[in-house]
């Protein structure tokens, strides 16, 4: 039997481990030239963002209760009208009625937010809204005025009453906020308001007893009215939270000042032969003030946004 050369045996271990290793080289050099390409990751949902433009609709309500303050003075007293003296002081008559302006509201408003520090958020907001149901029916203030025919028991009486109106109202304001989460806003805003006010005073002169009094008939009537676009301020507050990607939903508080007006009604009081019995002048002064609780939804253009994809 032939028996194997154990030197060949021997001179053939080294070469079997040089081929080893050889091998081994070549395999971790084509891994290094051919990196794997593992999956991207999907990151986590980012928090909403803020920073941008955006617009929406709201809707609310609106009331006031002030006062409208209301006085009437005589310019001319016809001398044959009465024989008492110191017939100007008699004539002087004022009072004050309650005035309730409100309604329902609806309108728009568009802004720009700006987010720093994390948490906090800047910002101006423009809106306007027209206001249904705020005209307000006023009680009326009574005066008996004047004896005439030189019997105190002849007077004029005055009857005055006022409607206020606001229109339409708009504002332009400054919001800083606190994000208590990354999707609930809390805020503060004031600036600028402005609105289309009327206000019409009415009045009504009567002669008692109408029997005792023959020259130009027993009762007429006088109005005046201001109606304008008033400027004044507004603040208040309120939250928002960011409910998806690119829609929140708001409620805020907002107090509004316009201002007071003042306005002048003329009744003149003719007699039949062409002369006066006397010249009134009635002054109204309103201020036109109130609160508004409105709910909105906005629509946020985020034009940047966060990364999607992360690398590894």
């Amino acid at each position: 039997m032939h028996q194997p050369d154990t030197n060949t045996s021997r001179a053939m271990k080294p070469l079997k481990a040089a081929a080893s290793i050889l091998l081994l080289s070549s395999a971790a050099a084509f891994a290094a030239d051919h990196p794997s390409h593992k999956a991207p990751v999907v990151a986590p949902p980012s928090a909403p963002i803020w920073t941008g433009f955006y617009a929406g609709l709201n809707a609310g309500g609106t009331w006031s209760n002030n006062s409208t303050n209301i006085s009437t003075t005589p310019i001319y007293i016809n001398p044959n009208l009465t024989t008492f003296t110191g017939p100007v002081a008699a004539m002087v008559a004022s009072g004050a009625l309650n005035s309730n302006v409100g309604g329902f509201i609806g309108g728009g408003q568009v802004g720009y937010n700006y987010q720093f520090m994390s948490k906090f958020i800047a910002g101006i907001e423009a809106d306007i809204q027209g206001i249904a149901g705020s005209r307000s029916g006023q009680g009326t203030v009574t005066a008996a005025i004047i004896p005439y025919n030189g019997n105190p028991n002849d007077t004029w009486a005055n009857y005055k009453s006022v409607n206020n109106t606001l229109n339409y109202l708009g504002t332009v304001r400054g919001r800083i906020g606190f994000l208590v989460t990354p999707s609930i806003l809390i805020f503060g805003s004031g600036g600028l308001a402005y609105g289309g006010v009327n206000s019409q005073t009415n009045l009504t002169w009567t002669a008692t007893p109408v029997s005792s009094f023959s020259s130009g008939g027993s009762t007429f009537w006088g109005q005046g009215s201001y109606s304008s676009t008033n400027v004044g301020w507004t603040a208040g507050g309120g939250g928002e939270w960011m409910f998806m990607s690119n829609w929140s939903a708001k409620i805020e508080y907002l107090y509004y000042d316009l201002g007071s007006v003042n306005y002048t009604t003329y009744t003149l009081r003719p007699r039949n032969d062409g002369s006066a019995n006397f010249l009134m002048s009635t002054n109204t002064s309103t201020r036109f003030n109130g609160n508004i609780v409105r709910a909105g939804v906005n629509y946020h253009f985020n034009f940047a946004s966060a990364p999607v994809l992360a690398k590894f």
